[in-house]
């Protein structure tokens, strides 16, 4: 364990996007797998929870912090395979998810760039299956490359091995079995974006040349920006959006809409055979939380109801006080009980949102 450096009580707020909760009893950062191995054998011999912190920015914890060790991947590394009119591009999980991005498109290819502008590292990208503009990261993986827990091994997945969802994977449903290492992802070389949201689509222009993968990530960083949604300095600090977008059925969409009322037209878009997915933010806007809606330290954002903030000096438990609030405000008006995005450690309650917690 010599080589290892773990910190004592140290402060996870700075390390988070929301800039809140309490300290990790215990902390390390690994730059190999073979320190995680050892980081993971000492939690395990010294009878510690282990949780795994990324870039911060999926995470709320609470003010007293967390029991147990906090592990930081900082695996480091990006490399591409050219193959026929595409690439393979595998990035270690400690890299800056929008410097990915950023530097696929510096490599002239493309799949990613409705992905720009989302916070976070790497490894966390497959975890809840980020997406952004009528893109998934499960379109575009190859492989996740895990190190097993169990095993003590290093195990290559492939996606349909990873059960893909919504917001969702095996690795968030089974947080404590893997650790991601790598991700593998095939992209384009040639050809044009493929643009599925109507927003974008609407941003780039439908007349003249078709946009090339530059002009869709000035674009969408764009609309992130005018939605809150990028963090910048002197910005209120967020976990970008708090609740998914729920998914109804014919029957529960009609029942929304008549919770409504006439000429409260419902938004909606298709999600699969007979689903449909309504927007959060209509549902949080129509239950009376405006945008820029404040309790003293947190509120809502300015540019989008979706994103929970921070102003700064505040406590987490006043965040999850103002989800609750929102939460329950949506159902009593639509029926409909949002579920959290983000991940919650520390609480007495396991679950203090009903979705999320561990």
């Amino acid at each position: 364990m010599g080589r290892l450096h773990f910190l004592s009580h140290e402060p996870l707020a700075p390390r988070t996007s929301l800039e809140l909760g309490g300290p990790a009893k215990a902390l390390v950062e690994v730059s190999t797998v073979t320190e995680m191995a050892e980081a993971l054998e000492w939690a395990k011999t010294s009878d510690r929870t282990v949780w795994v912190l990324g870039g911060g920015s999926n995470v709320v914890i609470a003010d007293e912090g967390v029991e147990g060790l906090v592990l930081v991947p900082a695996l480091r590394g990006i490399d591409v395979d050219r193959s026929g009119n595409g690439a393979v591009v595998i990035a270690a999980a400690g890299e800056a998810w929008d410097d990915v991005v950023a530097e696929t498109l510096t490599e002239g290819l493309m799949g990613l760039e409705c992905l720009s502008g989302i916070p976070g590292t790497v490894g966390a990208t497959p975890i809840q299956n980020v997406g952004a503009y009528g893109v998934e990261i499960s379109d575009v993986i190859e492989w996740v490359e895990v190190f097993d827990r169990e095993a003590g091994t290093v195990i290559r997945l492939a996606p349909q091995q990873c059960s893909f969802g919504y917001r969702t994977s095996c690795f968030r449903q089974y947080p404590n079995r893997s650790i991601v290492t790598r991700v593998a992802f095939r992209l384009r070389a040639d050809g044009r974006p493929v643009i599925r949201y109507a927003e974008l689509e609407r941003t780039v222009g439908s007349g003249g040349t078709p946009p090339d993968a530059v002009t869709v990530r000035q674009a969408v960083m764009a609309l992130r920006r005018g939605k809150g949604m990028v963090l910048e300095t002197g910005a209120p600090r967020s976990v970008g959006s708090f609740f998914v977008n729920p998914i109804v059925d014919a029957q529960g969409l009609a029942a929304v809409e008549k919770a409504a009322g006439n000429g409260n037209a419902v938004p909606h878009f298709p999600a699969g055979e007979s689903l449909f997915k309504i927007p959060a933010a209509w549902l949080i806007e129509n239950a009376g939380f405006c945008r820029g809606y404040r309790r003293d330290s947190v509120g809502l954002s300015e540019h989008h109801t979706l994103a929970l903030v921070h102003h700064g000096e505040g406590r987490t438990r006043d965040l999850v006080a103002l989800a609750a609030a929102i939460r329950d405000g949506v159902e009593q008006r639509f029926g409909i009980r949002l579920r959290p995005e983000p991940v919650f450690w520390g609480f007495p309650d396991s679950d203090p949102l009903n979705g999320g917690a561990r």
